[in-house]
């Protein structure tokens, strides 16, 4: 490397120690350019080559921390098509660095092909941890993040977004989207309709100076951002599904009753606790009991 491996901090030079061969997946900051690691500006500057999403973008990062080393763009229209050539200079022995034009990438950006190839290939990927808005956005919403589910951007066309919300009404997990702002209003409009006025927010801006995040009910969020301009990528935040409630005792049992009149014990039980989502333990022990009695 002809370049020296450093990176600037407030004025200050480092020297970035040199890498191991492999392909290093960087995440950047996704509004506030302090939100970056040391490690992250260590691989960016001991890396052999960068790719980014967008070099211009990425130049605004770059340069604040005087990373000068070579930069190339690898974006969804040309990534299928380079992957060969990278995963070939990386068995030769260089350090590649990915970088996406904020945030961690693979999450709705570029660079899956290019890490399917270099696993098959059996070449090393290395995480660099950092900022995502994913992340960021689940954290503030005040919903559940034991479970949740990361569904990026819904189709733009109304029915596809509608067909795919469909298909999430009854996921109990908590749901996150990204949502570009001339989409927000229609989006959340859509979610209201589809999956009903559950709790939700909106984060906008995530780590910049209008950084803010509003919750509601969807229907809510809809009325608020309805025919509204927003600035930057949005993030929403859903809540699952309700848990559906236990169904009464007297109304599965007597809808045994009546089932283990007609076929046998065992197709009847199968019957009921199929349709009431019952455990068969449960159902087995109350045919028995109806069974015994006079």
């Amino acid at each position: 490397m002809d370049r020296p491996a450093e990176y600037f901090i407030a004025g200050n030079t480092f020297a970035a120690p040199p890498l191991t061969a492999g392909l290093y997946v960087v995440s950047t900051p996704i509004g506030n350019l302090r939100d970056i690691t040391i490690r992250a500006l260590e691989t960016l500057a001991a890396a052999d080559l960068v790719l980014c999403e967008d070099t211009r973008t990425s130049a605004k990062l770059l340069d604040h921390y005087g990373i000068r080393g070579k930069r190339q763009a690898l974006h969804e229209h040309n990534e299928r098509a380079r992957a060969e050539e990278i995963v070939s200079r990386i068995a030769g022995g260089e350090a590649i660095a990915l970088i996406s034009d904020a945030g961690t990438p693979l999450l709705s950006d570029p660079g899956f092909p290019l890490i399917r190839a270099l696993a098959e290939a059996n070449l090393p990927v290395f995480p660099i941890p950092g900022a995502s808005a994913l992340l960021s956005s689940l954290v503030v919403a005040g919903l559940p993040t034991d479970a949740f589910a990361f569904h990026g951007f819904l189709p733009s066309k109304a029915g596809a977004r509608a067909n795919a919300l469909a298909k999430l009404v009854d996921s109990r997990e908590t749901l996150v989207f990204y949502e570009s702002p001339r989409r927000l209003d229609d989006t959340l409009a859509a979610m209201a309709e589809v999956l009903g006025d559950r709790q939700a927010s909106v984060s906008l801006e995530l780590t910049k100076r209008f950084e803010r995040t509003f919750r509601g009910t969807l229907a809510e969020l809809a009325e608020k951002f309805a025919g509204e301009e927003t600035k930057g990528e949005a993030v929403i935040v859903v809540a699952g599904a309700a848990e559906p409630s236990a169904p009464a005792a007297e109304d599965w049992q007597a809808d045994l009753f009546a089932a283990m009149a007609d076929q046998s014990m065992r197709s009847a039980i199968d019957e009921i606790a199929a349709r009431y989502s019952l455990k068969r333990k449960e159902v087995y022990d109350a045919a028995l009991a109806l069974k015994a009695q006079p």
